[in-house]
């Protein structure tokens, strides 16, 4: 039997910020960006690094060395936030600029790589994982531009060098956890399981999975954390109803709002029906409005239509 584990967004919070836990980040960041040699430094200080109860999302900036030295933001998301995509790019925008020193060459700028793992629906759509960066293609014919640069590639003593592509745009990864339909195709698709599980599918084989079944382990909790941990999913589940709550009253009210509408719209169009039959009779204005609630405008414009139309 599988063991039970920690929900991983509170786990993002308190036992993975230690350096001895990195290695279930570096795992779940080698699955989803296909690099076994991802190996964070630190975490790094962070506006959204907050450790409160009633946090509505965690962030999480990581400082990670690889072949490319890459920044990486990691944000855990439990409910709808109407801005979360302009919220996305903020926060890119905000490590590019941390990370450069003001007059420093601009050849410096940091590549960062933005990964929500997502408690909710994000727009329409019939995948679980997207990825989003800037591209530049022609308006005429579609291709795209390709810009590279220099690179030095030293062999012995003598330097060579070669022309890659510069990809110097954030990249973005949108994992939906609820679109996930726990079938297992690529390494990924194990941790995603985990997420929206809380355990390790039964044979997954991805780097370091194994220790996130060992450290994420309810069992290991300690009576304080394991009191706090209570709190924090009480505190969630009544997030989320709040949520369905409003969304049912806003459904609710609409639909109310739409019958009201209705009928009114009903009511209008037999006293429309009326007034025409009393103005082929030649009632006055008045008596029209007597019985239809019509006004002189209204009924002065029926007149005119049904003149027209002779």
């Amino acid at each position: 039997m599988a063991k039970k584990l920690i929900r991983f967004d509170w786990a993002m919070k308190t036992i993975l910020r230690d350096k001895a836990n990195f290695d279930v980040l570096e795992g779940f960041l080698s699955a989803l960006l296909e690099d076994d040699d991802i190996k964070i430094i630190a975490i790094m200080d962070a506006e959204g690094n907050q450790k409160d109860d009633d946090d509505k999302f965690n962030r999480v900036d990581l400082l990670v060395q690889d072949s490319q030295n890459r920044k990486i933001i990691i944000e855990i998301q439990n409910t709808r936030e109407t801005d979360y995509l302009e919220r996305l790019l903020f926060g890119t925008s905000k490590v590019i600029v941390e990370q450069i020193d003001l007059g420093e060459a601009f050849k410096n700028v940091s590549k960062v790589i933005s990964v929500s793992i997502l408690y909710f629906n994000l727009g329409t759509g019939d995948d679980y994982i997207y990825y989003g960066t800037t591209d530049f293609k022609g308006l005429n014919t579609g291709n795209p531009l390709v810009v590279k640069k220099r690179v030095e590639i030293m062999e012995g003593l003598s330097p060579k060098y070669s022309f890659v592509e510069k990809k110097i745009f954030p990249e973005y990864y949108l994992i939906n956890v609820e679109r996930y339909k726990n079938t297992v195709k690529k390494r990924i698709d194990e941790w995603i399981y985990m997420f929206k599980n809380d355990e390790i599918k039964e044979g997954s084989r991805s780097k370091n999975i194994d220790k996130a079944e060992q450290k994420l382990a309810t069992l290991n909790m300690n009576e304080a954390e394991r009191k706090s941990y209570e709190k924090y999913l009480i505190n969630t589940a009544r997030e989320r109803d709040m949520v369905d709550t409003a969304k049912e009253e806003g459904k609710t009210e609409g639909e109310k709002i739409g019958v009201e509408k209705g009928e009114k719209i009903g009511e209008k169009n037999k006293s429309i029906k009326i007034a025409v039959e009393m103005i082929r009779d030649n009632e006055p204005n008045a008596k029209i409005t007597k019985y239809t609630g019509l006004t002189d405008e209204e009924i002065d414009g029926l007149r005119g239509d049904m003149e027209a139309d002779r």
